[in-house]
């Protein structure tokens, strides 16, 4: 997973628009809520990654990552509700794509994956 966190973080770097614009606070919240506050932040964070490259549909999606289509389903409408990803079409064969917002703010990832990485590598020692 550590690897996979580099790979991304390379990733967003590649997809940032050379902007002097800097995230406000409520968005960089946001962001690192999503992506590291709650269950599930690192497989989202994954599935951004691959709408990062093209658009998928949840099926596409659950296949790509090796999850459970309701699991997707489920990570897809937390993203969506968080103005994330934007969906066109409906029902089974719905296409999910980053949203404006997000293609705006992506650089603010980065913070996003480096807690993400912390919290993931963090041992707890107990004396």
């Amino acid at each position: 997973m550590v690897n996979q966190l580099l790979e991304f973080k390379e990733i967003i770097r590649s997809k940032q628009v050379s902007t002097t614009r800097k995230t406000d606070k409520q968005t960089r919240k946001l962001l690192l809520y999503l992506f590291t506050s709650t269950r599930g932040g690192f497989t989202r964070l994954r599935i951004i990654i691959h709408l990062l490259e093209k658009p998928y549909n949840t099926h596409q999606l659950a296949k790509e990552l090796d999850l459970d289509y309701k699991a997707v389903q489920h990570h897809m409408k937390v993203l969506e509700k968080n103005n994330m990803v934007s969906k066109i079409g409906e029902r089974y064969g719905a296409i999910f794509h980053l949203s404006n917002f997000l293609e705006i703010n992506i650089g603010a990832l980065d913070e996003a994956i480096d807690k993400l990485d912390r919290k993931m590598n963090h041992t707890k020692v107990y004396l």
